[in-house]
């Protein structure tokens, strides 16, 4: 980014990207390349408590997918199942027919 000021902000293993709305405004292009092709969260500070988040349309559709298979209890109950046979190796095998 040319003479643009950002901020990478590490929050639990995730990075983020920090800018003022001037900055954005600025060089809009090369944020929004950031936020789409490195699956990068972009916050744009707009003033005292005051901000947006932008996120790639695939990282906004993945979490919503997410937050509809955890909608329910049983859901939620079944990908816990499914998480937990994982990680003890039980797993199986199922040959695709064409």
């Amino acid at each position: 980014m040319t003479n643009s000021k950002f901020v990478r902000i590490f929050v639990q293993n995730i990075v983020m990207i920090a800018t003022s709305i001037s900055d954005f405004r600025k060089d809009i292009k090369n944020y929004l390349n950031k936020v789409t092709d490195n699956f990068e969260t972009l916050i744009i500070n707009r003033g005292k408590d005051s901000g947006v988040v932008v996120i790639s349309l695939e990282e906004y559709n993945s979490l919503q997918a997410t937050q509809h298979e955890l909608s329910s209890n049983v859901n939620e109950t079944r990908l816990d199942s499914a998480i937990e046979k994982f990680r003890k190796g039980d797993l199986f095998s199922k040959e695709i027919v064409d």
